[in-house]
């Protein structure tokens, strides 16, 4: 297969006429336009309908082990350059072990770092990805500098280094994925190149034909059970794709079940171990399961090489219902909210009939952060005093039995004030006091959570001097918190699309001498995003970290 590469045309600001520099192993197709002085690397990629011209912007260097997907443009502008890893200057720099993917646009000057990963159709202009990072679909990158092993959920638009600041961790899993797409596509370019080799591609062909002259009974039974017509009377079709997920991915499949009394202490026991790597009998053992402990608690959970956990989900409750994970998807379209290796959903699977969704999302990113959780109650007598009583302690970091350990301790304080609290254990502070139950009965959002102060017993004790029509009295007592412990103050908008992948937009910032200035400037940035989900952020500047993330507004 003859390569389609020209040199650069002349023009008023180049006149060199470089051509491309392709290393002998690696795989461009013939219907990828690549022209100028663009060096390829060891074992790479580019798969058919790429255009990659150093035209223009120049030079370009895309590192070994990288792969540029179908449809992908890489061009730069004749003004602007980044820094590559050698020290010399270019209009485009892929590092190694990249995955540029789909209808993704990469334009100059730009540096995307090893091991990054850029979804379907995402832009990177005149910007710098720096290395382990996973940029997701429909992503804007522009103007900024991401720092290494940051999260772009898809959607996402980044254009301000604030943004670009405040971005997640990339989790284990999605290391994973982005390294399993890394191998995907070594398999491809080794068998591009054996299709064009008559040598390496005729023995193939004749196993094939041998192959076909053999009984259909021949064929294995697990190839069967990989096919879509696996049922289950018992489990959701959902749960029935994520078992299939975890065995395509080489996880070995657990279950456990608990009854009521002991779900409150998380004294899981063990079902029959499953062994089986056939989809069919995974099935069939989690139905046993459920079977011979109807009336309990059963969850099922993958377990990788290194022994940890993930996909963690309760499959069946007491009351016989068998929850579906009905968001569940693989993790190339479910990284926008993804899982750790503990389990801890990131997604919207994790649900709560006692807690809001807001809430579910605030111990999400808690556990996220490494923060402990904790639960407080008291009665209405002594809440003017402060004098909280601890609920049971919660050791766990699954952020389903932590939604549980809450709901148990809301069930068994009706009647009282509880709160949701986030504890920094290096620090050995509070980092977020949050009430989500009152005596009447209401469960309230994170909207309304009220924030620590700097007292020893870390309670709120003062009421705002400063009212609002528009704001909660708790939100001008959080308010006035933050300006009294020098916190820096901002507020964050979202429109509903964009609620569900987290991508916030900053409105501005709060520098206010007053209570009052505080609240105009908080009220005047509701009223200018009405329909929108509005939240207070507060920041220490010491610490660099926020102390506290308030929805005030919601569509």
């Amino acid at each position: 297969m003859v390569v389609r590469s020209t040199a650069a045309p002349p023009t008023p600001w180049s006149r060199s006429l470089a051509e491309p520099n392709i290393h002998e192993t690696a795989f461009v197709h013939s219907s990828c336009n690549l022209i100028g002085d663009v060096n390829i690397g060891a074992n790479v990629i580019i798969a058919p309908g790429t255009a990659i011209r150093a035209d223009e912007g120049t030079p370009f260097s895309v590192g070994e082990n990288t792969n540029i997907q179908d449809g992908v443009v890489i061009h730069g502008l004749e003004q602007g350059r980044v820094i590559g890893d050698d020290g010399k200057e270019y209009s485009v720099w892929v590092g190694k072990s990249a995955s540029i993917t789909h209808m993704a646009l990469i334009h100059g000057p730009a540096y995307v770092g090893d091991s990054c990963f850029i979804g379907f159709r995402s832009t990177v202009f005149n910007a710098k990805v720096g290395p382990g990072c996973i940029v997701m679909m429909h992503a804007l990158i522009q103007d900024v500098e991401i720092p290494p092993g940051k999260y772009v959920a898809s959607g996402s638009i980044i254009t301000t280094q604030q943004q670009a600041d405040r971005l997640p961790d990339v989790q284990v899993q999605d290391q994973e994925f982005a390294h399993h797409v890394v191998g995907i596509n070594q398999a491809l370019r080794a068998g591009y190149h054996c299709a064009a080799d008559s040598k390496c591609i005729a023995p193939i062909r004749d196993e094939l034909n041998l192959s076909v002259a053999k009984s259909y009974t021949s064929i294995e039974v697990e190839e069967l059970d990989r096919s879509s017509d696996v049922v289950s009377y018992s489990l959701g079709t959902e749960t029935v794709d994520q078992l299939r997920y975890l065995l395509e991915q080489g996880f070995k499949i657990g279950t456990e079940h608990v009854d009521q009394r002991r779900f409150r202490t998380g004294s899981w026991q063990s079902c029959q171990a499953i062994e089986t790597r056939s989809l069919g009998e995974a099935v069939s053992a989690v139905e046993s399961c459920l079977r011979d402990h109807s009336g309990e608690y059963v969850r099922l959970f993958g377990i990788d090489n290194g022994r940890r956990r993930v996909l963690e989900t309760i499959v069946q409750r007491p009351e016989g219902v068998v929850a579906g994970t009905s968001s569940f998807k693989a993790p190339v379209a479910a990284s926008a909210g993804s899982y750790n290796g503990n389990g801890n959903g990131n997604g919207s699977a994790v649900g709560s009939a006692k807690l809001s969704a807001e809430t579910v999302d605030q111990i999400r990113q808690l556990l996220a952060g490494g923060f402990k959780i904790g639960t407080e109650h008291v009665d209405e007598r002594r809440f003017r005093t402060g004098s909280w009583d601890t609920c049971q302690p919660i050791e766990s970091n699954s952020t389903q039995a932590v939604v549980s350990a809450l709901e148990e301790c809301i069930e068994s304080h009706q009647g009282e004030y509880v709160r949701l609290i986030g504890i920094d254990t290096k620090a050995k502070r509070r980092v977020l006091e949050a009430i989500i139950q009152r005596p009447n009965g209401q469960v309230v959002s994170s909207g309304s959570t009220k924030s620590f102060t700097s007292t020893s017993s870390g309670t709120a004790t003062a009421t705002a001097t400063a009212t609002s029509t528009r704001l909660s009295s708790e939100i001008v007592d959080q308010l006035r918190q933050l300006l009294s412990s020098g916190a820096k103050i901002a507020v964050e908008h979202v429109d509903q699309r964009r609620f569900r992948t987290g991508t916030w937009a900053v409105a501005g910032q709060i520098q206010a001498t007053s209570d009052r200035e505080a609240i105009a400037a908080l009220e005047g940035y509701v009223s200018e995003y009405p329909g929108e989900y509005v939240r207070l952020v507060g920041t220490d500047p010491k610490a660099k970290r926020r102390v506290l993330e308030a929805i005030i507004q919601r569509p």
